[in-house]
């Protein structure tokens, strides 16, 4: 995961999401401990604090699928523009002589009378 010190660019949308997994299981472990003391002390001031924290952790969790989401987009879209610029100068030059070509042929035939 880690190449000479630094971290490697494949494994870096892994490593954040595992990151926020783990930050969301701290923070709906601490919504819990949080709301068992309001139940034990009888205080809604604990119970309004455990209520947050628990919807904290609900929105870190959907950052961690939308999070998901474009990774598996970007990987998609990056892969696509890999294939796709490896068309070699050969077939460049072919395809821009066959389109040459046919441009020629149609001029010729628009400038018969």
């Amino acid at each position: 995961m880690i190449r000479e010190g630094k971290l490697c660019p494949l494994h870096f949308p892994a490593f954040m999401l595992l990151l926020i997994l783990v930050v969301v299981i701290a923070l709906v472990a601490w919504a819990l401990r949080l709301m068992e003391r309001a139940i034990e002390c009888q205080e809604f001031s604990l119970m309004l604090a455990g209520f947050l924290v628990a919807s904290t952790a609900a929105a870190m969790m959907t950052v961690y699928f939308l999070m998901g989401h474009y990774m598996v987009y970007m990987t998609q879209t990056a892969h696509a523009s890999t294939l796709g610029n490896q068309v070699s100068v050969a077939d460049f030059d072919q395809a821009f002589n066959r389109d040459w070509e046919a441009f020629e042929a149609v001029q010729a035939s628009a400038s018969l009378p």
